[in-house]
């Protein structure tokens, strides 16, 4: 039996890790009338553990986006053996969510505030794939790749990125520290690696969306300085489909651990 003693002392926390195909999900976050990965995972913990658990996840992801890695954590009074709550939530939830790994951390341990960076890629397909077309976007027109990774150096000179964040976004900052950011092609695959310390919303979609019309000699490097300093949201490219987003990886001290 998982569960060990149902009444400790003390209310733990846990960080869980887990990766997740977002096809089906209307994003991360709860919904109101909508399925999220949130909710799902949410249920399932509640159901295993017999009380009510809420998790925080490390961020947001839209609608149809991918995680390879995610981070949350959850408190509980409920003492259990992580590894087999893991092989019980595996067996509970349905496919297209994997729990990969829980493991106490101090109390005040925040998924979201504690993580020092996040990595996604994009994924665009430059042929027809039959094998593929649900997880990449298809993009047929040749593509400037040199002159989109000159404009991967410019995101280095800036800190503001608003013009790429969805609007009427309820933050504090549009600051973020970008740490990488690179095309590479993959026989016919083109991927987009970001890293950075924080995302604003939309932020990844409206990046590669904006390097497309570079790709395609419709904004010049000059154009997309100006643009990233216009703070202005209508003035970068359209954001492309959220099914070729994965988010990849996330970063904490090595001290989050107990």
């Amino acid at each position: 039996m998982f569960l060990v003693n149902k009444s400790i002392k003390n209310r733990l926390r846990y960080f869980i890790e887990l990766s997740y195909k977002g096809k089906e999900y209307h994003g991360w976050q709860n919904q109101p009338n909508a399925i999220s990965v949130q909710e799902v995972v949410e249920k399932a913990l509640s159901t295993l553990l017999r009380e009510t658990i809420a998790i925080v996840g490390a961020g947001r992801t839209d609608a149809g986006v991918h995680a390879k890695q995610m981070f949350a954590h959850f408190d509980t009074n409920t003492e259990f053996i992580a590894e087999d709550l893991m092989y019980k939530l595996n067996s509970f939830l349905p496919k297209d969510i994997a729990i990969h790994a829980i493991f106490e951390v101090a109390n005040d341990a925040h998924a979201r505030f504690d993580a020092l960076s996040r990595s996604y890629i994009y994924r665009i397909s430059l042929t027809k794939d039959v094998f593929d077309y649900k997880y990449s976007y298809k993009f047929s027109l040749p593509l400037d790749v040199e002159a989109m990774n000159k404009a991967c150096k410019v995101l280095f000179d800036y800190k503001n990125f608003k013009c790429f964040s969805r609007s009427n976004t309820d933050v504090k900052t549009y600051n973020c520290d970008i740490m990488e950011a690179t095309w590479r092609k993959e026989h016919n695959t083109l991927i987009f690696s970001i890293t950075a310390n924080r995302f604003l919303r939309n932020m990844v979609r409206a990046i590669v969306g904006t390097m497309i019309e570079i790709g395609l000699g419709k904004i010049t490097i000059e154009q997309f300085h100006e643009i990233i300093k216009s703070q202005d949201r209508t003035n970068a490219g359209a954001s492309v489909p959220g099914h070729a987003l994965y988010l990849t990886k996330i970063e904490y001290p090595n001290h989050i651990k107990r």
